[in-house]
């Protein structure tokens, strides 16, 4: 199987000193995806970013997995609002510069 483009989620583990364990409850609160390959567990790339975000919110926060979870969905809503303002507010300008 082709681990391109993924990270060995106990090479993530050992760099940054956490637990397996976190991303595991991630996984199964649906904050991440993860592959199984071969019984070794991988990060794809593109959820890098998202998946340390969410790790200083536990480790340097002190916020639980629930506590992720709803800070997360909250970021995500306020930044689908934001797309649509800036969405409604480029429609506006075309009749403002008539």
């Amino acid at each position: 199987m082709e681990t391109e483009g993924m990270v060995p989620a106990d090479e993530f583990c050992l760099h940054h000193k956490i637990e397996m364990s976190f991303i595991i409850s991630l996984k199964e609160s649906g904050l991440l995806d993860i592959m199984i390959i071969e019984e070794k567990i991988f990060v794809p790339t593109n959820q890098l970013h998202q998946l340390e975000k969410m790790m200083r919110m536990h480790y340097e926060m002190d916020i639980n997995i629930e506590g992720v979870e709803t800070i997360t969905f909250l970021l995500e809503r306020m930044n689908a609002m934001q797309r649509q303002i800036a969405q409604l507010t480029n429609r506006l300008m075309i009749y403002e510069t008539e």
